[in-house]
């Protein structure tokens, strides 16, 4: 019997970082979410200018739930991604109204970067039940965003309109008003 092999694929996969404070909840979720997406076209990594050490519980809860394998995921410091040897990001996104305000490393490459503010949902008060929409709504609302993203057609885009659009995407509904002056 023959081996089957894979298609050949033309176009390049595309490094994409989802930056935080914490990187306990929002870029996590980024992460999981691109990298189930990806279909080939993407890899997706999170960081946290000053991680938490680990991943929100209710993160893992919410992503568990929703079927996600979530014994890869670590909360990390963004400096293993400016290191000698780190995956070159051709895309950086910031999920966190804090992080964005921050002097990010020099990322090698010059990858396309946006805000893209969600509100923290580990910041949440209230019930279980309120908490928990809390990061349900960030779920969804990062699930979005990166359906978008996916859905651009990046070879006939230029850089100029590329990055426009990635704007446009950080000030889609539920926006922080941090994302909204940024894009």
């Amino acid at each position: 019997m023959s081996e089957i092999k894979p298609a050949f694929r033309s176009e390049p996969t595309f490094n994409v970082l989802f930056l935080c404070t914490g990187n306990s909840a929002r870029s996590i979720i980024a992460e999981a979410i691109l990298n189930r997406v990806a279909l080939g076209r993407f890899r997706a990594f999170s960081a946290g200018s000053q991680p938490k050490g680990q991943v929100n519980p209710r993160t893992v809860e919410l992503l568990q739930g929703l079927g996600y394998d979530t014994s890869k995921y670590r909360s990390k410091s963004w400096s293993e991604f400016a290191a000698p040897g780190a995956p070159q990001m051709q895309f950086v996104f910031t999920v966190c109204d804090d992080a964005a305000g921050e002097t990010c490393p020099l990322w090698p490459g010059q990858p396309m970067t946006a805000h893209w503010g969600i509100n923290d949902p580990a910041a949440a008060t209230g019930s279980a039940a309120e908490v928990g929409l809390a990061f349900k709504e960030a779920y969804r609302q990062l699930s979005r965003r990166i359906e978008v993203f996916t859905a651009l057609p990046m070879a006939s885009l230029d850089r100029l309109s590329l990055q426009k659009k990635l704007h446009d995407i950080g000030r889609m509904e539920g926006a922080t008003a941090g994302a909204r002056e940024k894009a």
